[in-house]
């Protein structure tokens, strides 16, 4: 866990005293609404469809147990008793007043938290792998990086008012979890010349309304020259990013527009004249970042396999969350474990206060007070002993959090959607609920297998469709809410081999009333003609296409689609 040092706690606490000063004079009509808009935005509150939202920042996903009840605290305080976690790794509440947002940020600062950055035309915060530092397939602990460009970042003059919002994520796995290929920056560890840590850059990416791959712009970076080879990216979107459209503002639109060769090349001229300047890394400094971080002290654990995978065998609910919920650990005897807030009738990433207070206490008792969370929506306690999972499991079921979905179709991916977002076309979060519903039966769920469903209420994508293998976008046609459905995206590579691909629109839109029916003729479709068991639903969309998907979606299914085949009417 990073432990703020004086200058960290110093630049929170002035943050505070600045806002609440430029509060009060906005309240008294000393700042227009205009002046005010960048000063808000910058410390994390929007005007929302019926209130401020706050977005506080998680930097990296990373929290402590004490920092969660915080938030908790807030939640029942300044907020209606329950907070939303969001798939960039922070917390968001939907109903505070806008007189008492500084004294939120206040209350934050007290547990070294601030929502700074979190919008804005700025770099926002740096999200990674929810199991940075402990996953067993890690080249490389990414969270040293991240705090590095969190540090390099806030508050860095030249790129406080950039053309639009600027997103970095961090890999340092062989599986990329983080998701690097759909961010302005992406930044993938690899070994570099006698094995020290080295970088391969990926700048261009992102999703919105012009979904993008990423393009490698660099490969072996030497992780000295990390720094100075953002801010030299940095340096050449701020000189020709567009500022008269804010849709074609991004970075991906600049790399597109000049090609990735040729980006490469200005981002090469800029940084000779950055490389070996004061941004340039030493082992001194990635060490006096790593010193404030805390780490856990690990025990050797008896070997526990046994009885663990006897109660496995003998309670299938612990069984399927044992298989589901619990990953890799690089320590033996240990795993993290992945606590689901994906649960019917409660939206996706919503937590009450009294469950923070809760899992807050369950961080303290098994994983070193210490959890993480996750692009998923979901809760991580990163550090558990195996022998202690049946205990904790127990306590988990007991209070309705011990859901074994990670990574199924009822871990559904949502944004706020209609119910609270100014921007949305259309509600997300009662189409989670109705597919919830539609898959209810938890054998038949397991069935399925593998399948990330991702739905965002308007093409700014904030619930990340385009990388859903079934993804759901809400759309305003003639007044009415409507919902594309796209097949085929993947976030990254999870397996080997596999690679980031933005999803692929089947056809017309539905009515929310026919969305849960036509994700149950897809996953019917997929099960009658998947090779076998192994073969994930993405992997069917790409070995096929998405063709014969939409002919059985709108009733032009031939007769190997078996008995389920029929109209849209029918299903």
């Amino acid at each position: 866990m990073y432990q703020y040092d004086d200058i960290d706690q110093r630049l929170v606490d002035e943050r505070v005293a600045q806002f609440r000063d430029q509060t009060a004079r906005f309240l008294a009509g000393q700042i227009s609404e205009d002046d005010f808009r960048p000063l808000r935005l910058q410390n994390g509150l929007y005007l929302q469809r019926h209130a401020p939202m706050l977005r506080v920042a998680i930097p990296y996903g990373l929290l402590s147990a004490l920092q969660l009840r915080k938030l908790a605290s807030i939640a029942r305080r300044y907020d209606r008793g329950y907070g939303h976690f969001s798939t960039r790794q922070n917390i968001q509440y939907n109903w505070p007043k806008l007189e008492e947002a500084p004294d939120i940020l206040a209350e934050l600062a007290e547990v070294q938290m601030h929502a700074i950055q979190t919008s804005g035309n700025c770099i926002r915060n740096t999200t990674t792998d929810h199991f940075a530092g402990v996953a067993a397939d890690e080249i490389v602990d990414p969270l040293v990086w991240c705090e590095l460009i969190r540090e390099w970042s806030t508050f860095h003059p030249e790129f406080a008012f950039l053309p639009r919002k600027f997103k970095i994520a961090v890999s340092g796995a062989s599986a990329d979890r983080a998701a690097v290929f759909v961010h302005d920056i992406g930044v993938l560890a690899v070994r570099g010349e006698s094995s020290d840590t080295a970088f391969k850059v990926i700048v261009g990416g992102g999703l919105g309304r012009t979904p993008v791959i990423g393009s490698v712009i660099r490969e072996g970076l030497p992780w000295q020259h990390l720094l100075s080879y953002l801010e030299a990216i940095l340096r050449v979107y701020n000189r020709y990013g567009r500022r008269d459209n804010k849709y074609k503002a991004r970075i991906k639109i600049l790399v597109r527009e000049r090609g990735a060769e040729a980006f490469a090349q200005e981002v090469e001229a800029e940084w000779r004249h950055l490389a070996d300047g004061p941004a340039t890394l030493t082992q001194h400094e990635i060490d006096r970042v790593a010193s404030r971080f805390t780490r856990p002290e690990y025990r050797l654990q008896p070997q526990q396999a046994t009885a663990v995978e006897a109660l496995a065998a003998t309670d299938t609910a612990f069984g399927r969350w044992l298989r589901r919920n619990t990953h890799s650990h690089r320590v033996p005897g240990y795993c993290a474990v992945s606590v689901s807030l994906k649960r019917p009738g409660v939206a996706p990433g919503d937590a009450t206060a009294d469950e923070m207070d809760f899992i807050a206490d369950l961080a303290d008792r098994y994983s070193f007070g210490e959890l993480r969370v996750s692009h998923e929506q979901n809760l991580v306690l990163a550090d558990v002993a195996r022998a202690e999972l049946p205990a904790l499991w127990r306590s988990l079921r007991d209070r309705g959090l011990a859901e074994s979905n990670i990574g199924l179709i009822t871990n559904i991916i949502a944004c706020p959607g209609g119910d609270f977002c100014s921007l949305a076309n259309a509600k997300s979060l009662p189409v989670a609920a109705a597919i919830q519903v539609m898959f209810e039966d938890i054998d038949f769920v397991h069935d399925i297998g593998e399948l990330d469903l991702n739905i965002s209420g308007c093409i700014n994508s904030c619930g990340h469709h385009h990388v859903g293998h079934i993804g759901i976008l809400g759309v305003d046609k003639a007044g009415e809410e409507c919902y594309q459905i796209t097949l085929g995206g993947q976030q990254g590579e999870i397996r080997p081999g596999e690679k980031a691909a933005i999803g692929r629109v089947i056809g017309p839109s539905f009515s929310q009333a026919e969305v849960p029916a036509i994700v149950r003729r897809l996953i019917d479709f997929y099960l009658e003609r998947r090779d076998s068991e192994v073969e994930r639903f993405v992997d069917l969309v790409h070995r096929l296409g998405i063709e014969p998907f939409k002919d059985f979606v709108y009733g032009k299914a031939d007769s190997r689609a078996g008995a389920g085949s029929g109209s849209l009417a029918q299903a």
